[in-house]
């Protein structure tokens, strides 16, 4: 959410050149997330990947070991996501009224404050909406985490949606993967409700 909301703010402050930095931004959620997710795990490779030799840490292997592989997997995530939700704002902030800020200007507001008085609770609505969708997006997740990890090494990164699907798949235990794509769907369910009535009562306000 804060780097979607610092790419708005930029595409929405730059005058010359909007139009190729938003589609350098949109550049990642583009991308199928299998390819993006096949792309990171050949930068990730303890032998050969850019991203693993340019670290300071010596047999460092990020996808094979418990205590990086789910930050790993956590940085792919955003990387691919941060466009949506930046597009996102980038859509709220231009429908703010520019005579606020002429306003805010000539009352003699910094930057800080026209940022902290008028932009966010302008953006209070689809700083929700983006919340919601990232939640609901975040907690299914499993093209990026089953490419990258399978869910290992030893279950670290096994999300729910990947532990459903080796249960039906793997296991054959077809009942209780059941359950558990039947409790997916009900958690996410109850999740969507919870933040919906979040952004309702956050709106009323």
């Amino acid at each position: 959410m804060a780097l979607g909301l610092s790419f708005a703010l930029l595409l929405s402050n730059v005058a010359r050149g909007r139009g190729v930095m938003t589609a350098a931004v949109l550049v990642p959620w583009a991308i199928p997330t299998v390819v993006a997710a096949k792309t990171w795990h050949w930068l990730y490779d303890a032998d050969v990947g850019l991203v693993a030799r340019a670290l300071p840490f010596d047999d460092v292997d990020l996808l094979g070991m418990p205590g990086w592989a789910m930050h790993a997997a956590i940085l792919v995530d955003v990387w691919k996501t941060t466009p949506f939700v930046a597009l996102l704002l980038y859509a709220g902030l231009s429908t703010i009224p520019a005579d606020l800020y002429k306003a805010a200007a000539i009352d003699g507001a910094g930057r800080f404050a026209t940022f902290a008085r008028i932009t966010l609770p302008s953006l209070r609505s689809t700083l929700g909406v983006a919340a919601l969708l990232r939640a609901l997006d975040a907690f299914r997740v499993f093209d990026a985490v089953y490419v990258l990890t399978e869910g290992g090494p030893a279950n670290t990164t096994e999300t729910l949606s990947i532990y459903a699907y080796k249960t039906l798949m793997r296991a054959g235990d077809f009942g209780y993967g059941s359950t558990l794509a039947v409790a997916t769907f009900v958690s996410l369910g109850l999740l969507a409700a919870a933040l919906w009535l979040a952004i309702g009562r956050g709106a009323a306000r």
